[in-house]
């Protein structure tokens, strides 16, 4: 199975170093505005799961992070997936 979104790996990271669960990442979404289970964060997370625009908005605003900081920052993986995005 193809990833379903970039960020997901990164979204983790930033909420492990934030001293986070999933479930406290869900509460804040919540305040935000999004009502997100603590399933669905974990499903984003493993990349199983494609994220919108305005979803890692609030991801972002969150995890008090930098929405630029929750993209991979190896441009080469990116442009694979990009690429394997195109030709499926």
């Amino acid at each position: 199975m193809k990833n379903q979104n970039v960020v997901g790996p990164n979204i983790r990271a930033a909420r492990i170093r934030a001293g986070l669960r999933q479930d406290d990442l869900s509460a804040r979404c919540g305040v935000l505005g999004w009502h997100v289970t603590r399933g669905t964060i974990a499903k984003i997370e493993a990349q199983v799961r494609c994220v919108s625009d305005a979803e890692l908005y609030i991801l972002a605003k969150a995890l008090r992070n930098p929405i630029d900081q929750l993209y991979p920052k190896d441009l080469a993986s990116l442009h694979a997936q990009l690429n394997q995005a195109d030709t499926e």
